[in-house]
């Protein structure tokens, strides 16, 4: 198949931000049914609406031609979907012609053991993996059907690959509270930064989130009684507001949706694994891109389509945690969304 070369201009949305990062979601499913991402009983998509890989190829690469230099493979649990390492070894492509800086995944871990030093080997540098807990109890609790101590092995199949670890925690009131220090140390001990971020009102699930909630205002005054913060100038490219705690020298991130939002310098969109491209995570504004990718063997259509999305992409987000409705600010779950 032979596509239409395509125009080299940048991604610049309304508010003059250049859109560098595209995050993708390759899957909707998940070994894990964390409770403040996912309903136990989660209905998946049928298969047929999934974009083949290759078409997630196409997409990429169609961002790839319009300056995004960042490209981050979410799920789900992206290493679930069948076949995930051909379109990591085919996106690598990008990284070897200089097109992107950067090819990277987030995971729950489960599946790095098996995976790890493929990814290190397809030009994966470093990976975001998500834990919430160092209790293994606490840990099934709150991924329902996780197993902490395949994650562990991950973890260490990871770093003996070579791939560069930062670990994801959701902060939970209630739940992990008193590991916030703990996990700090785990990390830091390990050579791994670690980001904190706060539950995202994002679909229907059994527990109210309103009770979940747990600002990072909060965290961060209750570190200050045990180590000593200091900001630092490190980005990833996303979201996270980066300190150096001096007696680890480890890095914390801190990712504030609700208590202080990053839309200023949001440089991001995010595809679903069904081809819908959402400008923010917190709007439902949202554009089709399977349609113009199947009906043409051209690109034309589909970078038209990303021309008119981009256009559309709001100012910033709308999240709150609504305790009088006590309803999600977006409907979707953030597993159909991708991280």
């Amino acid at each position: 198949m032979t596509h239409t070369p395509a125009s080299s201009a940048p991604l610049i949305d309304p508010f003059g931000r250049a859109v560098t990062y595209l995050r993708v979601s390759v899957t909707d499913r998940c070994d894990f049914r964390c409770n403040y991402c996912m309903s136990e009983s989660m209905t998946f998509l049928p298969k047929g609406d999934l974009l083949s890989l290759e078409e997630l190829d196409r997409v990429c690469s169609a961002f790839v031609t319009r300056g995004v230099r960042k490209l981050r493979l979410t799920g789900g649990e992206p290493l679930v979907r069948r076949g995930i390492m051909t379109l990591i070894r085919s996106l690598s492509r990008h990284l070897e012609t200089g097109a992107l800086d950067e090819l990277t995944l987030t995971t729950n871990g489960s599946q790095l053991a098996k995976y790890a030093q493929e990814l290190a080997d397809s030009g994966i540098k470093r990976i975001n993996v998500s834990l919430d807990t160092l209790n293994a109890d606490k840990f099934r609790e709150i991924t329902r059907w996780g197993d902490f101590n395949k994650v562990m092995a991950g973890i260490d199949a990871a770093q003996a690959a070579g791939l560069k670890v930062k670990l994801n925690a959701v902060a939970l009131a209630g739940f992990n509270e008193d590991e916030i220090v703990p996990m700090i140390q785990f990390a830091h001990g390990r050579g791994m930064d670690i980001t904190f971020i706060e539950v995202m009102p994002l679909g229907e699930i059994e527990t109210q989130r309103a009770d979940q909630y747990l600002p990072l205002t909060r965290v961060r005054a209750m570190l200050m009684d045990h180590m000593t913060l200091e900001e630092s100038s490190h980005s990833t490219g996303g979201p996270a507001r980066y300190f150096t705690a001096r007696e680890t020298g480890g890095r914390i991130g801190f990712i504030t949706p609700l208590t202080h939002n990053f839309c200023e310098s949001c440089n991001r969109v995010r595809l679903t694994c069904t081809g819908t491209l959402y400008m923010c995570l917190g709007q439902e504004d949202a554009a089709d891109l399977r349609k113009p990718l199947r009906e043409s063997e051209s690109d034309g259509p589909l970078l038209a389509a990303i021309d008119r999305a981009i256009g559309l992409k709001p100012k910033g987000h709308d999240f709150v945690i609504d305790r009088s409705t006590r309803k999600p600010a977006v409907g979707r779950h953030m597993s159909l969304t991708g991280g």
